[in-house]
C-alpha cells in the first residue's frame, strides 16, 4: 500500500541534520548537492560578485530557459533545495565567517579550478586543516590529473572526448540534450559524497573526492567501453532500423507516434510477434526466421512490419502486444511524460508549488523509501537570500551584520 502526501511527510528525511558547504558554478556539482537536498541535507550556496553565472544562462539554441524572474530555469534546477548566502571569502572578515561555517560543515563542494580553489585557500590541503573530518568533494572537467586538469569545460565537451557523441552509431557527433552528462556527473558526485559520508560515519575521517565529467561519461559507457577494450568491437552500431531485428527496433505507428520493441531471447518472442501482426508464414520461412527460432535481419522484414504498424495507432497496438507479454514500449516526448499515468502513480512526476512559477510538475525522487520522506522541499535561493539567517545561526548579532554589509563582505 502507497503512503498519503501526510504520511510520507512525517517520516524523517535520510540526511537530516548533515551540513553542506558549497561553493560551486552551473549544474554538475551544485546539481549533486541539489539532490543530497532532496534527502534532507543542509546545504548553504555561498555567491559573491554577480553570483553564480547559471543564473543568467537563459537562452541556448531556440531554447529560452528564463523564468519569470529573468532568471534561468537551470539555476532553480541546479539549486534547489538550498540557502544563499552572499559573502566575499577575499576579505579578512569574509574568510573568517567562511572558515567557520567550514568547521560546522560534513561537505564542502567545489567545481572550480585547480588554480582557482588554491587562489583563494578553497583547497582541501587547506580546509583539512580546519576541519580534519571535511569530506571535500570536487568536481572538474577532465580529471584531478594530467594536461588538462586545469581547463573548464562543460557537458558537450565531456560528450565529445568520452565517445558518447558517437554512442548513437551515427557517422556524425550528436550531443544528446539538455544537461544529460552535467546532471549524470551531479548523480556520480552524490554518489560519491554519500559514500564519503558513510565512511566518516564508520571510520571517523575525511577525504578528498573527485568527479568529473569525463570519468562520468566514460562510466556511463561500461558496456562500449568493455566491449571495445577487451573484443575489439565497435558497440557504437548504427542507427538505421533496417540493420536491426523487428524485435530490436521502433516503428510508426497510423497516428504518426511512434513505439518501440526489445526482446531477448529472441527465440522465445519471434513466433508470438508474428501471430500478433498476421505474419505466422514468417516462421516457416527460412529466409526470414533461422533454424533456432529467431528472426533474420533483413530490410524487406522492417518494410512488411512498417506497413503492418501504420494500421494502428500506437495506444491500439500497446494494447495488443501488452496482453501477450511482448516487450513494446510508446516512445514519449517529454511533453508527454509530464502526463504519463506510469510517472504520476509511481511520485516520478510529482506536483510541485513553485514560488514564483506557480504550480509545476517536477520529477519526483527516482527511489523509494519506506521509512523515509524525501524530495524537492523549497525553490533555489535569490542572491544572499539567507545571508542573515545563517550569520545568527553561527553567532553574528543584528548590529554586527549591518556593519559586515557596509563593508561589503555580505549582502
Amino acid at each position: 500500500m502507497t503512503d498519503t502526501t501526510e504520511q510520507k511527510k512525517n517520516k524523517p528525511m535520510p540526511l537530516s541534520g548533515i551540513k553542506i558547504l558549497e561553493y560551486g558554478v552551473f549544474h554538475a556539482g551544485p546539481g549533486g548537492t541539489a539532490i543530497l537536498g532532496d534527502l534532507g541535507a543542509d546545504i548553504i550556496k555561498i555567491e559573491s560578485g554577480f553570483g553564480d553565472p547559471e543564473r543568467y544562462w537563459t537562452k541556448v539554441a531556440e531554447i529560452d530557459m528564463a523564468m519569470p524572474n529573468g532568471e534561468s530555469i537551470m539555476h532553480e534546477v541546479s539549486n534547489r533545495n538550498k540557502r544563499g548566502i552572499y559573502l566575499d571569502i577575499t576579505t579578512e572578515k569574509g574568510r573568517e565567517i567562511f572558515l567557520q561555517l567550514i568547521r560546522e560543515s560534513d561537505v564542502f563542494l567545489t567545481n572550480l579550478r585547480k588554480t582557482t580553489k588554491k587562489k583563494l585557500g578553497i583547497d582541501y590541503e587547506t580546509l583539512s586543516a580546519v576541519n580534519p573530518k571535511i569530506i571535500h568533494a570536487n568536481v572538474s572537467g577532465y580529471g584531478p590529473e594530467g594536461p588538462m586538469s586545469n581547463i573548464g569545460a562543460f557537458d558537450p565537451l565531456g560528450q565529445a572526448r568520452s565517445g558518447l557523441m558517437f554512442a548513437t552509431g551515427s557517422s556524425e557527433p550528436s550531443m544528446l540534450h539538455l544537461g544529460v552528462l552535467d546532471q549524470s556527473t551531479a548523480i556520480a558526485a552524490s554518489h560519491a559524497i554519500l559514500t564519503a559520508l558513510l565512511v566518516k560515519e564508520r571510520q571517523g575521517i575525511g577525504q578528498e573526492i573527485h568527479v568529473s565529467l569525463y570519468s562520468t561519461a566514460l562510466w556511463m559507457q561500461h558496456p562500449n567501453m568493455m566491449l571495445s577494450s577487451a573484443l575489439s568491437v565497435n558497440p557504437c552500431v548504427t542507427g538505421v532500423r533496417t540493420h536491426h531485428s523487428p524485435l530490436r527496433n521502433r516503428f510508426q505507428c497510423k497516428d504518426g507516434k511512434w513505439i518501440i520493441g526489445t526482446h531477448h531471447p529472441e527465440e522465445k518472442y519471434w513466433s508470438v510477434f508474428c501471430k500478433a501482426m498476421g505474419r505466422e508464414m514468417l516462421l516457416k520461412d527460412r529466409k526470414y526466421t533461422d533454424e533456432a527460432a529467431r528472426p533474420m535481419t533483413s530490410p524487406e522484414l522492417i518494410e512488411m512490419f512498417d506497413a503492418d504498424f501504420l494500421k494502428k495507432t500506437r495506444d491500439e497496438w500497446m494494447e495488443v502486444f501488452q496482453p501477450l507479454g511482448l516487450m513494446f514500449c510508446p516512445v514519449l516526448h517529454v511533453t508527454e511524460v509530464e502526463h504519463d499515468p506510469q510517472a504520476i502513480v509511481n511520485g516520478y512526476v510529482v506536483p510541485y508549488e513553485h514560488r514564483s512559477l506557480g504550480k509545476i510538475n517536477i520529477p519526483g525522487y527516482p527511489i523509494h523509501f519506506s521509512a523515509n520522506h524525501v524530495g524537492t522541499r523549497f525553490s533555489a535561493p535569490g542572491i544572499g537570500e539567507h545571508t542573515a539567517e545563517i550569520l545568527k545561526e553561527i553567532g553574528y548579532g543584528s548590529g554586527e551584520i549591518e556593519a559586515l554589509k557596509k563593508q561589503g563582505v555580505v549582502k
